[in-house]
This record gives C-alpha cells, sequence and structure tokens, in this order.
C-alpha cells in the first residue's frame, strides 16, 4: 500500500500544473483509503486459500482474531471513505479512477487468481492505475506523460511479483493459484526478463515524448540495465537465489526510477509562457499597434 501511495503522489508531482498541498494530501489518503478497502476485501474473500499457505496463514481473518463481519465493515467503510475523499477534495475523475481499480482488484483480479494466469496482467493493470490518479488529481485529465508512468508501473509488475512468486510455487499450488510461477514456469521467467527490457524502452520514450529531459533516460539506465541483468538471470537460472535477488532490487527500484523522473520532470508554467512572447519582438510589436488602435477608435 505504501508503494500505490507513494505512486499516486509520483503521478502528482508529474503533472503539469502547480502543487496544491491539500489536493495532495487528499489524494494520497483518499487513495490509500482505497488501497486498503482492497486489500481487506481480497483477505475477506481469500480466507479458505490464504489458511493453506506457509505464507498467509497467520493473517488476521484466518486465525479468526477478527470477524469476518468486522473486515467486510472495515473494508467498505475505508472504500467508501477513500473514494468520497477523491470525489470531493480532488476531482470526479480520480474518484473514478479508484472506484475502477477497487471494483477491478476485488471482482475480476481476485477471483481470476484461481482461474487463468492472465490475473498477473490484470493484476498489473490495478498497479499502473494509483499514478493516473495521482496525475488526474493534479491537472484533471490525462496526457501522453500520465500513460508513460502507467506504462513503467505496468511493466514493472512483472519482474517484481514473478521473482515474488517463484519461491512461493508450492504454497499456490496446494492453495489452486494459476501462477505463471506453477502453471508455466518457463514463461514465467520469460516474462519478467521482457518486461524488465521494456522498462529500458519506456523510460528512453519519456524524453522523447517532452516528459522529461534527457538527463532521465541517462539515470535511469544503470537502474534498468541492472534490474534486467537480474532478470537475465532469473531467467537462466530459474533458482530461488535468483528470483530472491530480482525480487528485492524491485522494491529499490521503483522509488528510484519515481525519484529520478520527478527530479528530470519538464516544467511547463504560464510564466514561462509569458516570458516567451515578451522575448519576441515582433508580438510585441503587433500587441502595441492593436492597443494603439483601439485607442484611437479605429479598430471596433
Amino acid at each position: 500500500m505504501s508503494l500505490v501511495v507513494l505512486t499516486a503522489v509520483a503521478g502528482y508531482a508529474m503533472a503539469p500544473c502547480p502543487l496544491d498541498p491539500i489536493t495532495l494530501i487528499y489524494c494520497s489518503v483518499g487513495t490509500g483509503l482505497t488501497s486498503s478497502a482492497a486489500n481487506t476485501l481480497n483477505q475477506f474473500f481469500e480466507v479458505p486459500y490464504d489458511s493453506q499457505m506457509d505464507r498467509t496463514k497467520n493473517r488476521i481473518l484466518v486465525r479468526g482474531l477478527l470477524t469476518p463481519l468486522h473486515a467486510v465493515c472495515y473494508g467498505v467503510t475505508c472504500g467508501a471513505l477513500g473514494i468520497s475523499m477523491l470525489y470531493f477534495g480532488v476531482n470526479g475523475f480520480a474518484a473514478a479512477l479508484g472506484a475502477i481499480n477497487l471494483l477491478l482488484y476485488t471482482s475480476v483480479y481476485t477471483p481470476l487468481k484461481r482461474m487463468s494466469i492472465v490475473n498477473t496482467w490484470v493484476g498489473s493493470i490495478v498497479g499502473a492505475i494509483p499514478p493516473l490518479i495521482g496525475w488526474v488529481g493534479c491537472s484533471g485529465g490525462l496526457d501522453v506523460g500520465a500513460w508513460i508512468m502507467a506504462a513503467i508501473l505496468y511493466g514493472w509488475q512483472f519482474p517484481h511479483f514473478n521473482a515474488l512468486s517463484w519461491n512461493l510455487r508450492g504454497d499456490y499450488s496446494r492453495a489452486g493459484y494459476r501462477m505463471m510461477s506453477v502453471t508455466n514456469p518457463a514463461l514465467c521467467r520469460r516474462v519478467a526478463l521482457r518486461h524488465s527490457i521494456g522498462m529500458i524502452v519506456v523510460c528512453s520514450m519519456a524524453p522523447v515524448l517532452d516528459v522529461t529531459t534527457w538527463t532521465f533516460a541517462i539515470d535511469s539506465l544503470p537502474f534498468n540495465g541492472y534490474l534486467t541483468y537480474l532478470a537475465w538471470r532469473f531467467y537462466q537460472d530459474g533458482d530461488s537465489k535468483s528470483s530472491r535477488k530480482l525480487f528485492m532490487f524491485t522494491l529499490i527500484h521503483l522509488p528510484a526510477i519515481m525519484m529520478l523522473m520527478i527530479i528530470s520532470k519538464k516544467h511547463y508554467s504560464k510564466k514561462s509562457e509569458v516570458e516567451n512572447i515578451e522575448k519576441d519582438p515582433v508580438t510585441v510589436k503587433q500587441v502595441t499597434d492593436f492597443v494603439t488602435q483601439v485607442s484611437n477608435g479605429t479598430v471596433r
């Protein structure tokens, strides 16, 4: 959930509009509450399966430390508060994205985990939406920069989750989850490598599309290069050591990429536009002549 809020804040910071601290707080807290609702309802639906996995068998609902009713009430309350904060404190577009993400996670991704490996691609879409919420919260709309950030988050999900799931294959198999690491281990490793390479391409496109300066493409290259190297080792070796190294690096990689992107942001402002007009003698002369003509009554 911390990474979800972080990416929403990054989306807000990258949008080409002035920062409003109050709106940013509403956007961050609203996104965090909506994420809490999704995680809570996910755990409610998966109690029978969580009890079969070593990683999740000590969760609160599995151990009976809270009642299912308590959990559902908490999840619904968090969801209602989160979407309300996005709607009233930010805008309707941000609230709609938050509601879509909540429904996508709980009603599509969660049941798909026991049906098809497509769940990983759906889960990646869920992970790509928070920066869009932040961007919309700041600018009120989406443009190419927002989609670049979404593409980064989408691609990052695959080396991150595929590496995580590799060492949980026994758990997933016992619980009946249809994960790539269980049903098609070779595809699991290939997809992680493929999307790691894709990160280099997407980050290089940011300056081409005028979202960042070229500094971002250069600064992000060592991080993306090392991510690709670790994904290659995971692809080649397919063991616990290589998957664990890849997973741990993804936890460092994403915050680093987001920070480098913000540092290299292309700044747009009304002030710079005015300064450009003032520096153009032809434009200034045209404006001056027009004002003079209006003053003399020759232009109506």
